[in-house]
């Protein structure tokens, strides 16, 4: 008799998921398929031994001196190497030689002299009826020229390389505390900022307001500075506008040896439409990287979308992963654009109010195999690499190991938050803010998957869009930040600034998110250089000025932050503590939960303060820890933190060990407590 297969983890967790059980199951076992076809071995084979495409392809420095550079280019004719070297002429000793076989691949050996660092290079690529100059796909330098704008290859082998001087960094996720940047706008200067200028004057800001990663946007080379970075063009160049990799490397280096974990922002749901820069057609066909028919281009981003069904295609992606853990050892990546990838319509005006919704046959079940292929790749590479998933949808099982049939992120962004406290903000009176809304928003999550909440990121900062603290204060930003100013709509904006990020980070069941900036309430959008804007950075830099100035109140968000992030970071296991909450009445707009040792006291009431309010809490003596209303806060200094707070039994309650914890809240404020050992 025949043994009934055990079902996977995450379906056996989830009894909701039983009628999809067999979609389930075949999404797995396409993943198990696709694993021992790559690595030729039925089972047990290693991913890692396979994505090596970056050591093949591309241009190498052999040990014995001399050059290779080796293409894929099934369509092509003939391959020149044109450069500065040669003035940019096809000729004989420059020509690519097809390699024997169906695959495709084109190679050139060139002795020393036939390329020097720093030199400019692209291949001139012909087909039938067409050429046309091309940027390397395995380019790992790109520059860009200042006068004609032209983008080129470049030879990238310095005499020195940079030697890391940390060998065994182990990221800190006990919780994650996540630094959103980019280096480009992370300077005060109109300009634009580089991965040294980043490495001297921000990271200790990073360090210092009690972070434990920094996420990197617009690593990956792109051709318009304005994209964010999310039109790539060269998947493996780090971008050459904010410096050298050796720079680059060595801001990796210094985040480690200060403990700070480097998350990359790794963009391999679409690529930039540009042909000579990027892919788009590279040898000629459309559909060497990309789909051929319908789902080529992306309809709402402008770009081209990935065939993941092509083993050349996961190599060439797969490789990418691996190739940014070790050249550069990079902590993991952010996904981005993953709702766009694991389904046809990209997600697109579709509401996900259902499971049947991520089952109904219009899932990209090739892209879903590639996730989960470079979730295992990734953590085989990197045991204790960090994979973040930006994906709104709620597809189950995408932050569950893939042994559990997920699709092995281990974090899924809490997208849903920052959507929350937009239509909180926008929509309802200071008096309608629910507590029971509040906190069933923040903890409403699947129980087996682990999530990066955050108030805000770069998306709430972008043109079009609007920070909280600008939704808050608006204008009055302009006039009433001084030190000393009363104005009551800024006094009203800083104390729910700092209730917002607390609550939200608070609550956390695996890590937080800030976008460089944000935390101390920077005022102005970002908006790159245009021709709508006269082509200028104004907009696209961090004021930092601005937070270090005493005579100003962004100083006291400033503080705010740094004392919140110091405080959750040093709960071990922070992000792993239940959620209890204590106490959540509307009329009166109070919010109490316990974390640990930790007790949170939310009045969210604008206008009344409560004199010895009672809330139910475990028995005993109890700490200030911080609070919101302090006046190195911004706050009138209403709350004495010296007081200690001890509970009133309760007959009962006693048997439950709860008593009485009575306490003032000033309104709209925050305080922290601890629950002192007996």
């Amino acid at each position: 008799m025949a043994t009934k297969k055990k079902p996977l983890a995450i379906i056996a967790d989830d009894p909701w998921l039983e009628p999809y059980a067999e979609a389930i199951t075949g999404r797995h076992q396409d993943a198990v398929n696709k694993i021992a076809e790559l690595t030729g071995k039925r089972r047990g084979g290693k991913l890692t031994d396979f994505a090596n495409a970056h050591h093949y392809y591309g241009l190498h420095h052999k040990s014995e001196g001399g050059w290779v550079l080796r293409e894929w280019a099934p369509n092509a004719t003939e391959i020149y190497v044109i450069g500065d070297f040669n003035d940019w002429r096809e000729c004989a000793p420059y020509r690519m030689k097809r390699l024997p076989g169906n695959d495709g691949n084109w190679e050139i050996n060139l002795p020393q002299r036939g390329m020097k660092h720093g030199q400019l290079y692209k291949l001139l690529i012909k087909w039938d009826g067409g050429q046309g100059e091309r940027i390397p796909a395995y380019a790992t330098r790109v520059v860009q020229d200042e006068n004609t704008k032209v983008f080129s290859a470049q030879v990238w082998a310095p005499k020195k390389e940079y030697t890391f001087k940390v060998n065994d960094f182990v990221p800190h996720t006990a919780p994650l505390l996540i630094y959103e940047c980019h280096i480009g706008m992370a300077q005060n200067k109109e300009g634009v900022g580089t991965y040294d200028e980043f490495r001297r004057l921000v990271l200790p800001r990073v360090i210092a307001g009690g972070y434990t990663a920094i996420q990197i946007m617009a690593i990956q080379e792109h051709p318009y500075y304005g994209s964010f970075g999310y039109h790539v063009s060269s998947f493996y160049a780090a971008s050459s506008r904010f410096g050298t990799p050796e720079e680059l490397k060595q801001l990796i280096d210094e985040a480690h040896a200060n403990g700070i974990a480097v998350i990359m922002d790794i963009v391999h749901s679409h690529a930039v439409k540009n042909e000579v820069e990027g892919l788009g057609r590279f040898d000629g066909t459309g559909n060497l990287y990309f789909y051929g028919d319908s789902k080529r281009e992306h309809p709402a981003w402008d770009s081209l979308c990935f065939d993941y069904g092509k083993n050349n295609v996961i190599n060439f992606l797969l490789s990418n992963c691996k190739y940014w853990l070790e050249e550069y050892r990079f902590d993991g990546f952010r996904f981005d654009g993953v709702t766009s990838m694991l389904y046809y319509n990209h997600g697109l005006g579709q509401a996900f109010g259902g499971y049947g919704d991520y089952y109904n046959g219009g899932e990209d079940t090739n892209a879903i195999t590639y996730l989960t292929l470079a979730n295992v790749l990734i953590h085989e590479v990197n045991p204790h690499a960090i994979t973040i998933a930006e994906e709104m949808s709620g597809m189950p099982g995408l932050a569950r190991p893939f042994k559990d049939g997920g699709i092995g992120f281990d974090y899924r962004m809490a997208m849903g938050i920052p959507d929350y406290w937009i239509k909180t903000i926008k929509e309802k009176k200071d008096e309608d803010w629910k507590p029971t809304s509040i906190i069933w928003e923040l903890t409403n999550r699947r129980a087996d998957e682990k999530t990066i909440s955050y108030a805000e990121s770069h998306d709430q900062a972008l043109v079009g869009d609007k920070t909280i603290i600008f939704r808050l204060i608006d204008k009055e930003m302009y006039w009433h930040m001084m030190d000393g100013d009363n104005d009551g709509t800024v006094a009203r904006g800083i104390a729910l600034h700092k209730m917002i990020r607390l609550v939200t980070a608070a609550t956390i069941n695996g890590g937080y998110l800030n976008f460089m900036g944000n935390e101390w309430g920077h005022p102005e959008w970002i908006d790159f250089p245009r021709e709508g804007n006269g082509w200028s950075y104004k907009y696209a830099r961090r004021q930092w000025d601005l937070v270090d100035r005493e005579d100003l109140k962004y100083k006291y968000l400033g503080r705010w932050d740094a004392d919140v992030m110091h405080l959750i970071g040093s709960v071990h296991g922070f992000q792993a503590l239940p959620v209890q909450k204590l106490w959540d009445k509307d009329d009166d707009q109070v919010l109490a939960f316990k974390r640990g040792k930790l007790v949170f006291v939310f009045n969210f009431n604008p206008t009344q303060s409560f004199n010895g309010y009672g809330l139910l809490a475990p028995e005993g003596t109890y700490e200030g820890v911080m609070d919101s209303d302090a006046p190195c806060y911004g706050g009138y200094g209403n709350i004495d933190e010296t007081v200690k707070h001890v509970t009133q039994p309760d007959p009962v309650y006693s048997p439950s060990h709860l008593g009485w914890l009575q306490l003032y809240l000033p309104a709209r404020s925050v305080q922290v407590l601890r629950l002192l050992p007996k």
